[in-house]
């Protein structure tokens, strides 16, 4: 499994501990930043982080800001992403089962690192249980396609009608 991790300034102090985390599962990562607690602002992190798990680059993402809000409501703007904000550990399994979640988010300000650790390993060792959920992720699937093809007929792009 390849996991792709970033954090804003909010998140940071988070993202480098769960980087340990990582490191004790044997995940291989790579830290999209940022790298200090100077302000950033976490669109300029969610954005590639959810471009490289849509792109199938990375098989999931993890997003770190102050509350995990700001960088899922970013992360969930490019299709094929479905960017869960988990601050239990009973959402973290259920979300993996049942929404086939692929880009965990967390608030540093929220959640502690003890139980952001036990999160992040519960989200990235469930699997997805398919069966009824698939036909639930299926349908948001072809939610995304539909929004895509009328923000595309609005811009005048012809190329793909069916998108």
């Amino acid at each position: 499994m390849k996991v792709a991790i970033a954090a804003d300034h909010g998140g940071f102090a988070l993202k480098e501990h769960l980087k340990s985390v990582l490191d004790e599962l044997g995940v291989d990562y790579t830290d999209f930043g940022c790298h200090s607690e100077g302000s950033v602002d976490y669109p300029d992190y969610a954005l590639p982080v959810a471009e490289a798990v849509a792109r199938g680059e990375y098989d999931r993402g993890v997003l770190l800001c102050g509350t995990g809000l700001g960088m899922a409501i970013a992360a969930n703007k490019v299709p094929g992403v479905r960017a869960v904000t988990v601050h239990d550990t009973f959402s973290a399994r259920a979300t993996r089962q049942h929404n086939d979640s692929n880009v965990l988010t967390m608030g540093g300000r929220v959640v502690g690192p003890g139980l952001a650790g036990d999160i992040l390993r519960i989200w990235l060792q469930t699997p997805f249980e398919g069966g009824r959920h698939q036909r639930r992720v299926d349908k948001i699937a072809s939610i995304e396609r539909r929004w895509a093809g009328e923000l595309r007929e609005e811009a005048g792009d012809v190329a793909c009608p069916n998108c």
